[in-house]
């Protein structure tokens, strides 16, 4: 995977002043557009989308500040006006590009990004590969924000919302792995951008033989492969490791790609005030 980013990259540069279609790009590198985004995203620390708006504000920075014709330039960057050139431009630089060309700068410059594989341990990684039938899971649903790291206080609340026999009942309905009350992420922008919008729904997993109450939420999951990772330690700090770990080490290191649908987080186990916890992370996979 380290190769297919790097000569992602080299095709971004490329194209830069092109309408650029990732899911061309994707198929040319011979992965698809939502694992080559994601991983992008994870390893990189910003949207694929952000890096060539970047890029193109970088290169743009060096003609403006010539006497070049603006609206000219804006166009070869793909835009169809000098005020929505503008808008991207002061979002990189923090200045409009009048003010580069009269005083010449500040500019903040997006250096060409390069991945490289650092060996800094052996991790091991407790992973089992899952074929799952379709089945569904329910629960109650809300839009909440993603947050990278640490705790998200939205579904925090969102669970604290719900009644304490909730969850019991929930648990009951509960038929097929993955077993337990979830915590699943579903609609999650394919850039992994942090703020953006996601479904989270607390619930369990069900069969097509179980009658779902009216007043619950239903995602419906196609048949599919899993990669499910155990994990173990302080909570939510291991989790959040172990799922940067995915795209870092695994990824790279195994013949599977991400493929769109819900991440499913189930607890196992877990202390009385929930500081420490045994988790699974599903991911939906298919072979490279």
């Amino acid at each position: 995977m380290i190769a297919e980013l790097n000569k992602l990259v080299e095709l971004v540069e490329q194209r830069l002043t092109d309408d650029l279609d990732v899911a061309s790009l994707a198929t040319e590198l011979g992965t698809t557009e939502y694992h080559l985004r994601r991983m992008f995203s994870s390893l990189a620390g910003m949207p694929l989308s952000e890096y060539i708006r970047r890029r193109r504000m970088t290169l743009a920075a060096a003609e403006v500040t010539g006497d070049g014709d603006l609206l000219g330039i804006a166009v070869r960057y793909g835009y169809g006006s000098t005020e929505a050139f503008a808008r991207a431009f002061r979002s990189v630089h923090g200045v409009g590009p009048g003010d580069v060309r009269r005083e010449g700068g500040p500019l903040h410059t997006q250096s060409q990004i390069r991945f490289r594989l650092t060996v800094e341990g052996s991790i091991t990684m407790d992973t089992r590969i899952i074929d799952k039938q379709a089945f569904r899971l329910i629960g109650h649903a809300a839009r909440v924000p993603l947050i990278h790291e640490g705790i998200n206080p939205h579904i925090q609340t969102h669970i604290a919302s719900l009644p304490i026999a909730e969850h019991a009942r929930l648990k009951e309905l509960s038929d097929t792995e993955p077993i337990g009350l979830l915590q699943v992420s579903a609609d999650v922008n394919p850039d992994y951008t942090e703020g953006s919008d996601l479904a989270y729904l607390h619930g369990v997993a069900v069969t097509d033989s179980i009658e779902v109450p009216e007043d619950l939420d239903i995602i419906e999951v196609a048949a599919g492969t899993w990669a499910v990772f155990r994990t173990q330690g302080d909570y939510p700090a291991s989790l959040q490791a172990t799922w940067a770990a995915t795209a870092t080490d695994w990824f790279p290191s195994n013949p599977w790609l991400l493929r769109a649908g819900p991440s499913i987080v189930a607890v196992l186990d877990r202390a009385d005030d929930f500081s420490t916890a045994t988790c699974e992370l599903w991911l939906p996979v298919e072979r490279a």
